[in-house]
C-alpha cells in the first residue's frame, strides 16, 4: 500500500512539474515598431521643433539608471499600495535598464536623423550630445496606468553647453493583461524620446534646453 501511495505521489509531482514547465515565457520590447513613432500628445510639438543648420548630429546615450527593483528581465507591476508582482513568465527581451536605453537611443536617433556613437568611436572635430537619463519612478498597473518620472542631462562636447530636464508621464494601460502595460510603457518612452530630441535640437541651435527642469 505504501509503495502504491509513493508511486501515486511521484506521478502527481511529475505531472505538476510538467504542467509548470510547459507554461511559455513571453518576451516583450520597449522599442516601437519601426523605432520612430511619436506619441499623439507630442507629435505637434515635435513637428514644430526649430530648424537647425545642416550637418550630421551625433548622440551618446549612456546606460540608464533605474530603481533597483526594476533592473531585471522580469516585468514588474504594482498590485496595490504595498505590493508589487515580479512576473516570471512575462519578461523584457533584455534587462529592463538595457531595454530602456536601447529604446530611447533608437527613438532619439530616428527623430533627429542622428548617429548613436555610444558603442562606436567618437567623431573627430564634431560635437557629440552626451545624454544621461535616469528613471526616477515607475509604477505600472494592469488595466490601470503607467506612471513614470524621468530626468536627464544633455551636454554638448565642444562647448559644454548643457540642459537639465525632467518629465512626468502618465499613460493608460488598457485591458487586464501585460500587453496593455507594455504598450503604455512604449508610449511613455516615446514621450521621453520626443522631449529629449527637442532638447538636443535646441542645444544644437545654440539655445537653452527645450524643457523646464
Amino acid at each position: 500500500m505504501q509503495g502504491r501511495f509513493t508511486l501515486f505521489s511521484t506521478a502527481a509531482l511529475m505531472l505538476a512539474l510538467t504542467a509548470c514547465s510547459s507554461t511559455p515565457t513571453r518576451f516583450y520590447t520597449l522599442a516601437a515598431a519601426g523605432g520612430s513613432s511619436t506619441s499623439p500628445a507630442t507629435a505637434k510639438a515635435t513637428a514644430a521643433m526649430p530648424a537647425v543648420a545642416a550637418g550630421q548630429t551625433f548622440i551618446e546615450v549612456l546606460p540608464v539608471s533605474v530603481p533597483e527593483r526594476l533592473a531585471r528581465p522580469q516585468i514588474v507591476v504594482r498590485t496595490d499600495d504595498t505590493r508589487v508582482d515580479i512576473l516570471e513568465q512575462d519578461r523584457w527581451s533584455a534587462p529592463f535598464n538595457n531595454e530602456l536605453r536601447d529604446a530611447l537611443a533608437s527613438g532619439i536617433a530616428n527623430r533627429l536623423g542622428a548617429v548613436d556613437v555610444t558603442r562606436g568611436g567618437r567623431p573627430v572635430n564634431q560635437p557629440v550630445y552626451r545624454i544621461i537619463v535616469e528613471l526616477r519612478q515607475l509604477d505600472a498597473v494592469k488595466g490601470g496606468k503607467v506612471d513614470a518620472s524621468f530626468g536627464w542631462t544633455i551636454t554638448r562636447s565642444d562647448n559644454s553647453a548643457s540642459s537639465v530636464c525632467r518629465l512626468a508621464v502618465v499613460e493608460p494601460a488598457s485591458g487586464a493583461g501585460v500587453d496593455g502595460v507594455v504598450q503604455g510603457m512604449q508610449r511613455a518612452v516615446a514621450n521621453v524620446a520626443d522631449a529629449i530630441s527637442a532638447d538636443v535640437t535646441a542645444l544644437r541651435a545654440g539655445k537653452g534646453g527645450a524643457c523646464s527642469s
